[in-house]
């Protein structure tokens, strides 16, 4: 039995994993899903809400439950969450699993990760919309995305605005990212000719560091949770394993 903690991206709850919760509990695993503050309902004020509170709900999971040998997996703009996480609890996760997600980078934001003029506009939709990033219309995440319109609507339906403080608020790492025995798993719809951001491609020299590639675009709980599962399955949940090699892309 393996034991994950599931952390949801932008704008979802711990809904959005329930595609693969259960064929996961029903193989005998032991899963936890994360709900970061702010984003369970429509709270009146997500103001006091910044990154150190979305980590601290990931370490209260850990922590409350006694979990060991986790497999700590984060999606998206919860990437950073999962990484700086497992900074601060090497006692107690094993592995990290970075689905189509952004790494964290000592002294920076997840939207520091966004070319300058992307980034801007963000902040400014951010500022102009009380505080929090506000949710995409359904054309923009169904869009080349595997998704189909059902599937879509029940995203965007149940969306509500993040707070925006934990993606420009800079996080802290005392180790090395290199350092961490970790998954990257690629969406390959979300990227037109394979290439990765500079400082995940940087990843592949790590030795802790394996990827993984699905035929899928960036919700693949969602449109393609049984895929997604069998992978997950696959990663190793302890330090008695060996580095995993790095996985280079198929063809087609």
């Amino acid at each position: 039995m393996k034991t994950y903690v599931l952390i949801p991206g932008a704008w979802m709850g711990g809904w959005v994993w329930e595609p693969v919760v259960r064929p996961l509990r029903d193989r005998g695993h032991d899963v936890h899903i994360v709900t970061l503050s702010g984003l369970g309902g429509h709270e009146d004020d997500r103001s006091r809400i910044d990154f150190d509170t979305h980590v601290d709900d990931v370490l209260s999971v850990l922590a409350e439950h006694d979990l060991r040998d986790v497999i700590l997996v984060g999606h998206g703009t919860s990437g950073v969450v999962a990484g700086v996480a497992a900074d601060r609890a090497p006692d107690r996760v094993a592995h990290v699993v970075y689905v189509e997600a952004f790494l964290p980078h000592d002294g920076s934001s997840t939207l520091d990760a966004f070319a300058a003029p992307l980034r801007a506009d963000e902040l400014r939709s951010i500022r102009d919309n009380h505080g929090q990033w506000p949710v995409p219309d359904e054309a923009a995440v169904s869009e080349g995305q595997g998704l189909s319109p059902e599937q879509a609507r029940w995203l965007v339906e149940r969306f509500v605005d993040h707070p925006g403080r934990p993606l420009t608020d800079p996080v802290r790492l005392s180790r090395s990212l290199e350092d961490q025995r970790a998954t990257y798993v690629v969406c390959r719809l979300e990227h037109f000719d394979e290439r990765l951001a500079d400082d995940v491609e940087r990843m592949r020299s790590a030795p802790g560091w394996t990827f993984r590639y699905l035929d899928t675009g960036l919700w693949p709980m969602v449109s393609a949770p049984g895929d997604l599962v069998a992978l997950l399955e696959e990663v190793p949940d302890n330090d008695d394993h060996p580095p995993p090699h790095v996985a280079r892309p198929r063809c087609g």
